[in-house]
């Protein structure tokens, strides 16, 4: 099958596309820039595959979680995407996808997703690899006082491969990870969320107006403006 993957829910800004298997992808960080940037990197891959949207079988998209514009940006497009090809849509994990990039890349097949989540917290979640070369979810998704996370995963046998944004930002957390300094896959990838995305993607895929986010807790973080 022949799949489009969109991923904006973090600084990074990504898509793919897998046709007739080969691969086709961009990736760029641009805080700020999603809503400039997403829809010319799309019409650049389909370009470079020769193909057009409705000669897909569907739409793999990040649901975060990640930064709330992130997450509806990628979500609105793929909703807008789809409905205009007929296209069906499957969500897929930011936290999922960078562990599955540790594997991917790294043979890593325990893995810590950690992504910053402003206000003093952090999304993560332990992943370990399955039989068929997927990293499958062992935890719960959840967003957590740096202190407390050490506590969260009390009963795994740690460190695991540390990925994500969350490490930098609360250095109390590297007793967790076995990879020393600065983790080498700080954003997800469109590339993994079609590897994970395609898996049983007629099972789990939705139409086009059922494409939600998981934003994993309620409270957008924000900060005040000068003069507010």
């Amino acid at each position: 099958m022949n799949f489009l993957a969109i991923d904006a829910s973090t600084e990074a800004c990504s898509v793919a596309i897998k046709y007739n298997d080969k691969q086709f992808s961009e990736y760029e960080l641009c805080p700020q820039s999603h809503s400039l940037r997403l829809l010319p990197m799309i019409d650049s891959v389909l370009k470079q595959a020769n193909v057009k949207l409705t000669e897909l079988d569907g739409i793999i998209f990040g649901q975060g979680p990640g930064s709330f514009t992130g997450v509806r940006i990628g979500i609105g497009v793929t909703q807008g995407l789809a409905f205009s090809a007929e296209l069906s849509a499957r969500g897929v994990s930011t936290l999922q996808a960078m562990a599955q990039q540790a594997f991917d890349n790294k043979g890593e097949g325990k893995v810590i997703a950690a992504i910053d989540a402003r206000m003093s917290e952090v999304y993560t979640c332990y992943f370990e690899v399955d039989e068929q070369g997927i990293m499958q979810a062992k935890t719960e998704e959840t967003v957590l006082k740096p202190e407390f996370v050490a506590q969260y995963y009390q009963d795994l046998a740690l460190p695991a491969y540390g990925v994500g944004t969350g490490w930098d930002a609360y250095p109390e957390l590297s007793a967790l990870k076995s990879n020393a300094d600065s983790p080498e896959i700080l954003f997800p990838t469109a590339v993994a969320m079609l590897t994970l995305g395609q898996v049983d993607f007629a099972q789990h895929c939705v139409d086009a107006e059922h494409a939600q986010p998981k934003y994993v807790r309620d409270t957008v973080s924000w900060k005040k403006l000068p003069g507010r």
